[in-house]
């Protein structure tokens, strides 16, 4: 078609000796300059299943991001789809093999505090349930510290509900670093001062929280998901968020929590003029309400419908707060992974293999099992039952080599079981390259692989196996993620700035990309191999954003 539409011109040319010289070279179109302020939003637990499922009942903040660059099949593309892996992608570039990151918690049987580790602590300081926030795990910088180290005044900010995404997406220097920790309110590092803005948002949160909170309205088009069902001894699926005055943990599985989170963001950009600056500042947000309701009542209710609805709306209240501030913006919004539904409803809705983990599975029991089958003591086995599993690291070389092949065969030979991978398998896998989708399990496993901290055993269940055990209860997580499999890996990724030309790119793309398409937006150089991700051009028309 290109070729059908210029002939004519050439052949002018040809018939026209001083048409070449007379006629002016076209001019290309001039780069846009940098914008003053990033925006980068990770929406935990937000897969691109629900993205796909609501996208047109939009008319907020998401619609705007809509008219932007859109990829809806965006990827984590490695095996442990957990908060603090997932967040560790987003601004550094690099997948978790790189940033050491490789699950929300793992064993150091012979570390400091010998036991679990949590993502984000000091195991040197405090215990595991009374922890001390801390970056020291992660091992590459984030954009906005390459872009501090290049030019100090440049401003980085990072607001979340979780200390796990506000960590991992700010990085080790930063200039606001503020999360929620329950009893506290929003906190950072005990270093800090503690600036009006956040005073002011834990005020609020506080009168909040002591009152009942009255039920959230439903909008006319959840009412096709609002019905209620028995999962692991709870109702769930027709729910509206009315709870009784000091439950936080419902304020915090509701769409109040991210409306806090989102107000604590105004203050900042308010009071800091971010983006007014003599440089570009980056402002990082992480919206964990949706993974709290997620966890709570699964994916496919009333309640997720209605969340969904009411973080449509506070984006577009926060980027209208953005276009009154006159600054040039960008925005970036994903998620650090995407979640599976309750296999009770999914039964209903044409998965007859969903279903809950059986309990024997799970560590604690197959451990001392299999010691007993061996004639060793002790517990044994240490992890989840979805990923990595440690062997005690006190057994004799030969006591292990024993207890690690018992281990893999009957894990192995269970029937919710697709895959076991020893760490020699992952190890002396190739890094994973192409199209995430066409990764072998094996390859995903690999991405979240660091030798330092990965289990001796990787341990897979199949599709639609959720890893919470059945129980009756009135109480906990219904629902989870961190599998291996595409609902769980695969997130929207969205671009917005205003005047850009929008357009939507179907094929896969990673959430390492982001990281390399905003430097490119700013014009901050990166090496060859800097980081795992790509650019990606973010422009509509002719012109690239990629260098």
């Amino acid at each position: 078609m290109r070729l059908a539409r210029l002939l004519p011109a050439a052949l002018f040319l040809l018939a026209s000796p001083g048409a070449a010289r007379d006629t002016p070279a076209p001019v290309a179109a001039a780069k846009p300059p940098a914008p003053r302020l990033i925006v980068v939003i990770s929406v935990d637990q937000f897969s691109a299943d629900l993205f796909a499922q609501y996208r047109n009942r939009f008319t907020g903040g998401f619609a705007r991001l809509l008219n932007g660059a859109v990829f809806p099949a965006g990827y984590q593309g490695h095996a442990a789809t957990e908060t603090c892996p997932g967040h560790s992608t987003i601004m550094t570039g690099d997948r978790p093999a790189r940033t050491g990151i490789i699950a929300n918690d793992w064993f150091d049987l012979r570390g400091v505090r010998p036991g679990e580790v949590y993502c984000m602590e000091d195991e040197s300081k405090g215990t595991y349930d009374d922890y001390i926030a801390s970056d020291m795990h992660l091992r590459v910088p984030t954009l906005g510290e390459r872009m501090k180290a290049a030019d100090s005044r440049v401003r980085t900010v990072s607001v979340a509900g979780k200390d796990r995404a506000a960590i991992l997406m700010g990085g080790h220097k930063i200039d606001q670093l503020w999360f929620w920790r329950d009893g506290k309110g929003f906190i950072s590092y005990t270093d800090r001062a503690v600036p009006a803005s956040v005073n002011h948002a834990n005020a609020a949160v506080t009168a909040a929280i002591a009152r009942p909170g009255s039920a959230f309205a439903e909008p006319a088009w959840c009412a096709g998901v609002d019905r209620p069902i028995l999962a692991n001894g709870r109702t769930v699926g027709n729910g509206r968020f009315a709870r009784l005055a000091k439950k936080v943990d419902l304020w915090k599985a509701s769409p109040a929590f991210d409306t806090a989170i989102f107000g604590l963001a105004t203050d900042m950009v308010r009071d800091l003029k971010l983006g007014r600056g003599p440089s570009t500042d980056v402002l990082t947000i992480g919206a964990s309400a949706t993974d709290y309701v997620g966890h709570a009542y699964g994916t496919e209710g009333s309640e997720m419908c209605i969340q969904l609805a009411n973080l449509d709306r506070t984006l577009g209240q926060f980027f209208a707060m953005l276009d009154r501030t006159g600054v040039d913006y960008v925005v970036a919004l994903t998620a650090d992974h995407g979640g599976n539904d309750i296999p009770e409803r999914e039964r209903e809705r044409g998965v007859p293999s969903a279903d809950r983990v059986a309990t024997e599975l799970l560590p604690k029991n197959l451990g001392p099992a299999i010691a007993a089958s061996l004639g060793l003591k002790g517990q044994l086995l240490y992890g989840g039952v979805n990923g990595d599993i440690w062997i005690d690291a006190a057994l004799t070389p030969s006591e292990r080599a024993r207890a690690l092949a018992e281990t893999a065969r009957r894990y192995r030979a269970h029937p919710q079981v697709e895959a076991v991978f020893t760490r020699d398998d992952v190890a002396a896998a190739p890094l994973p390259s192409g199209p995430p989708e066409t990764w072998s399990l094996l390859q995903r496993a690999r991405a979240s692989f660091d030798p330092q901290r990965s289990g001796d055993l990787l341990v897979f269940l199949k599709p639609y196996i959720t890893s919470i055990t059945p129980r009756i209860s009135a109480t906990g997580a219904v629902a989870t993620h961190g599998s291996i499999w595409d609902y769980d890996r695969r997130v929207p990724i969205l671009f917005w700035r205003r005047g850009m030309k929008g357009f939507e790119q179907p094929l896969s793309v990673e959430t390492v990309d982001i990281m390399p398409s905003l430097a490119a937006l700013l014009g901050f150089a990166l090496a060859p191999g800097d980081v795992d991700g790509r650019c990606l051009d973010l422009d509509g028309g002719p012109r690239s954003t990629c260098p």
